[in-house]
C-alpha cells in the first residue's frame, strides 16, 4: 500500500503536476501600464492514473477539484511591458485504486503550495498607457517570465499523499506570440523547464528529488471581437524522474494534453474564461480531463 501512496503522491501532490500540465493561452500578452486584475478560478479533473507497468497497481484514479484566487499588475521595467501576478489555489480531491488486489484511497483537502509569476517583454510591446494602448496592434512579441512555487501547501511528512510538495519549484520560460492581422489569427509558441529542489522529509525524513520537465506549448486563438477569442491550445511535457534516498524510480513522464479556451467578455471591467483539456497522449502520470472556470475584475489604469 506505502508502494502505491507514494506512486500517488506524484500525481496528488502540490498541483506541481497541474502546474507542469498547464495550458495557458495568451499567456505573453500585454496590458496598460498599471492595470490590476483580481481573479477567482474552480478546476475539476477527473481520471485515470498510470504507472510503472510492473508495480501491482491497478483500477487507480483521481478525482481533483481546485478553488483559486489571485492577483495581476501590468509594471514598467525599464521602458517595457512586463507584469507580475501572484495564485493561492486550494485543493480537494479523492485518490483510489487497488494495489495487491486490496482497494485503498485517500482524501484532502487544504491549502496547495502558492506561486508568483513575474513576465516581461523583450520584444514587440514597449510599456504603455491607456491612451498609447488603444492604438498599440500586436504584431511579434517575445517575452520571458518565472514561475516560483513556494512550499506554502499542506504537508505531513508521515503521510504519502500530500497537497504540498515541501520544496520549491522554478520555471523559467521564454514565449512568442505572433498576431496575423487579417485573419485575427494569433499563434502562441512557449518553451520552458521545471526545477525542483529537494524535499528532505519524505515519509518521515527520506529524501526525495525530482528531474527537471521541460514543457512545450502551442496555441492558435481567434479574434472574433476585441475582448471575445476562442483558441485551440496543445502542450508535451518530458522529465521528473524521481529519486527517493538515491534510489532512482521508473516514473519518467512523457505526456501530452490538448485542449481548447474561450474568454468572454461580460461588462467593460469583467470577463470569465472557460478551458477544457485532456490526455492526448500519457506514459506515467494523471490521464486526467479538466474543466477550469475563470472570473477577472479589471481596475486602474484610467478604466
Amino acid at each position: 500500500m506505502i508502494c502505491f501512496l507514494a506512486r500517488s503522491a506524484v500525481i496528488f501532490g502540490p498541483c506541481a503536476a497541474a502546474l507542469a500540465q498547464q495550458l495557458d493561452a495568451r499567456a505573453y500578452s500585454v496590458s496598460p501600464t498599471g492595470v490590476n486584475i483580481a481573479l477567482l478560478g474552480y478546476g475539476r479533473s477527473t481520471g485515470d492514473l498510470s504507472f510503472d507497468p510492473s508495480l501491482p497497481i491497478d483500477q487507480s484514479s483521481a478525482q481533483i477539484n481546485t478553488l483559486g484566487a489571485g492577483y495581476f499588475r501590468s509594471i514598467n521595467v525599464f521602458g517595457r511591458s512586463a507584469n507580475v501576478a501572484v495564485a493561492i489555489p486550494y485543493a480537494v480531491g479523492n485518490l483510489q485504486g487497488n494495489y495487491l488486489g486490496e482497494f485503498i484511497q485517500a482524501y484532502r483537502s487544504g491549502l496547495t503550495d502558492a506561486y508568483t509569476r513575474f513576465a516581461i517583454n523583450l520584444y514587440g510591446a514597449k510599456a504603455m498607457n491607456l491612451e498609447e494602448f488603444a492604438s498599440y496592434r500586436q504584431r511579434t512579441n517575445i517575452g520571458v517570465s518565472l514561475i516560483v512555487s513556494a512550499p506554502t501547501g499542506q504537508y505531513d511528512p508521515a503521510k504519502a499523499v500530500n497537497i504540498g510538495a515541501n520544496r520549491w519549484a522554478f520555471k523559467p520560460e521564454v514565449g512568442v506570440s505572433h498576431a496575423f492581422r487579417k485573419t485575427r489569427l494569433v499563434l502562441d509558441a512557449y518553451q520552458g523547464i521545471w526545477l525542483y529542489t529537494a524535499n528532505h522529509n519524505f515519509l518521515g525524513g527520506g529524501t526525495r528529488t525530482q528531474q527537471p520537465i521541460v514543457i512545450t506549448q502551442f496555441h492558435l486563438s481567434y479574434d472574433v471581437t476585441p475582448r471575445l477569442w476562442v483558441a485551440l491550445d496543445a502542450n508535451y511535457f518530458r522529465g521528473g524522474r524521481t529519486t527517493v534516498d538515491g534510489v532512482s524510480r521508473n516514473d519518467l513522464q512523457s505526456n501530452s494534453r490538448i485542449g481548447a479556451t474561450i474568454s468572454v467578455p461580460v461588462t467593460r471591467r469583467q470577463s470569465i474564461k472557460f478551458a477544457y483539456a485532456f490526455g492526448a497522449y500519457t506514459t506515467i502520470g494523471g490521464d486526467f480531463k479538466t474543466f477550469s472556470f475563470g472570473y477577472q475584475y479589471l481596475w486602474g489604469a484610467g478604466l
